[in-house]
């Protein structure tokens, strides 16, 4: 299946082919399924986000006793996977420079 660029923004979950749709992060080259699967796992990391937003209201519960933290990070960890996986070669080299995911 041919590629075709998309525009994302992470904090809103958007994954668009238009660049003049809304503001974006990130460009990335993928194929249609590709991009639906990229946005699942933003829709994955927006429900861990929920979640953690819910769990953050219990005063009695120490933070670090939130599974859903880990999930969110880890949720996060492949969005930003897929992106650079799939991103231009400037989208990459952000990333890259992000220093959050471990290229050793």
């Amino acid at each position: 299946m041919n590629k075709q660029f998309y525009y994302v923004t992470v904090a809103t979950g958007e994954v668009l082919p238009d660049k003049t749709l809304s503001e974006w992060e990130f460009e990335i080259e993928a194929t249609p399924e590709e991009a639906s699967q990229l946005e699942g796992v933003l829709k994955q990391a927006d429900r861990e986000a929920w979640a953690n937003f819910w769990q953050a209201h219990i005063p009695f519960k120490e933070y670090r006793h939130f599974q859903q933290i880990d999930d969110y990070d880890h949720d996060l960890k492949c969005v930003y996977e897929m992106l650079h996986t799939l991103g231009t070669p400037e989208t990459k080299e952000h990333i890259a420079s992000m220093g959050i995911l471990d290229f050793t």
